[in-house]
């Protein structure tokens, strides 16, 4: 056996069952980059991203690690299943397979459960000697890692920023999310100094932006006060994602803001209250949603939105409320999942136990399909729903109205032109029957 990887990141299937494929990635991810970096000295690795580039099935490499967003496990495992067809060593790894390990080992000869940081170099150890394990699983302490490899990815085709890790984990409990699942309330911060000297070397590489990777950057107000503090003098763009709390917290957000961060993406999931109490998410009132975004906005920060299609409350009717709702909030990038019962997660039990589930094979799960029967639609008219919304949202007059012939558009018009681009990639996706992504 030589010593080499090949790191894969899956595409996703369309409606079709076709593999997605853009001519470019802009949404780099971070897990192949860093685990290079952890690889022992006499390894060697290259990372392959499926969705702008093809399969090297030919690879001189024994040894094959996939990994990618929960949606991409199914295309995932038939990766794995050819590469085994070749003799490879396969092994899978990231959130769905987390989840769902003993469904994953089906595929591969072994899976790496959560966080794979602390646990890399027993990995290739245990390769060496022929020994590799069904299953590894080493929850990390602390998160310090050394500068990710982002070497390999540059000669590939993606977009003008890098990602650079800072926190995991969220202190809030909301029912349906796999985070919540995987660290339980806790929130793990880097050292400062490493977040900055990543943010530097993608600086030193002729990059003006980056994407703050943590899932939730208001979890610990005085860790995010003090990065951004060292963020601000370097002079770079960045962008993240947090709770809508942060509009809380005007210090908090006035530093957000003067660090160099153009956008925040808000997982508001419903403008129904009844159905963010079911998702334990009582800290969030839709009353407020329109100020809370216009808040921000009036900061400098433009807000991405996540949404959920399928809840228990959910008619047709409260939907095109919340297409009305995006309009008037004047979101810029608004992106909806039909509610998924992921496994391992709070929402999957209670729904099991009320034979809510439509659909068990949890490696094809997609945000475009609804495998949840509600007390108002069944799992088909809620994947109905789910198309309509985007339709109504992505049309042109819509995105022009709030990009190009929208008053943001004097204040920030490259940001705006940027937007531009990304709604008419989403709409582009839409048409298609594919879930707009960050793939």
């Amino acid at each position: 056996m030589n010593k080499k990887i090949l790191f894969i990141q899956p595409s996703i299937y369309d409606d079709k069952g076709k593999v997605v494929k853009k001519n470019k990635l802009y949404f780099v991810g971070l897990a192949y980059p860093v685990l290079a970096s952890l690889l022992p000295k006499d390894w060697s690795c290259e990372i392959c991203i499926e969705t702008i580039e093809d399969i090297p099935y030919d690879t001189d490499a024994d040894v094959i690690g996939i990994g990618g967003m929960g949606h991409a496990a199914n295309r995932g495992k038939d990766i794995a299943i050819e590469f085994k067809k070749r003799g490879k060593i396969v092994f899978m790894g990231g959130p769905m397979v987390s989840l769902i390990p003993e469904v994953a080992k089906q595929y591969c000869d072994f899976v790496m459960i959560g966080d794979s940081e602390e646990i890399m170099a027993e990995v290739c150890e245990d390769l060496e000697k022929g020994t590799v394990k069904p299953f590894y699983k080493k929850p990390i302490t602390k998160l310090s890692l050394p500068l990710p490899r982002y070497d390999l990815v540059l000669n590939k085709k993606i977009g003008d920023f890098l990602p650079v890790q800072a926190g995991r984990g969220c202190p809030n409990s909301c029912k349906f999310c796999s985070i919540y699942c995987i660290y339980r309330n806790k929130y793990i911060k880097r050292p400062i100094d490493e977040v900055v000297r990543d943010i530097e070397y993608v600086k030193s590489l002729g990059f003006k932006k980056f994407l703050l990777i943590d899932d939730n950057i208001v979890a610990d107000e005085e860790y995010m006060l003090e990065l951004c503090n060292r963020i601000k003098p370097l002079k770079m763009k960045w962008m993240s994602q947090c709770a809508i709390q942060i509009a809380d917290n005007d210090k908090l957000l006035k530093a957000v803001a003067e660090s160099g961060c153009y956008t925040l993406s808000f997982g508001l999931e419903s403008i129904c209250k009844p159905n963010l109490e079911s998702f334990h998410k009582t800290w969030c009132d839709p009353q407020y949603y329109i100020d809370i975004i216009k808040k921000v906005n009036d900061a400098g920060i433009e807000v991405a939105s996540e949404m959920i299609v399928g809840a228990d409350f959910d008619t047709r009717e409260s939907l095109l409320e919340t297409v009305e709702f995006v309009k008037k909030a004047d979101i810029i990038a608004p992106k909806f999942y039909c509610l998924t019962p992921i496994p391992g997660t709070d929402l999957h039990t209670e729904m099991k136990e009320k034979g809510k589930i439509t659909d068990y094979d949890y490696m094809s799960y997609k945000p475009s399909v609804s495998v949840l029967d509600t007390p108002n639609m069944k799992a088909h008219e809620v994947t109905e729903c789910y198309w309509m919304v985007y339709n109504k949202l992505y049309t042109i007059p819509a995105i022009l109205r709030r990009t190009i012939f929208n008053k943001r558009f004097l204040k920030h018009p490259g940001r705006t032109v940027f937007y531009l681009m990304v709604n008419l990639v989403y709409r582009s996706q839409i048409k298609r029957k594919i879930a707009p992504n960050i793939l």
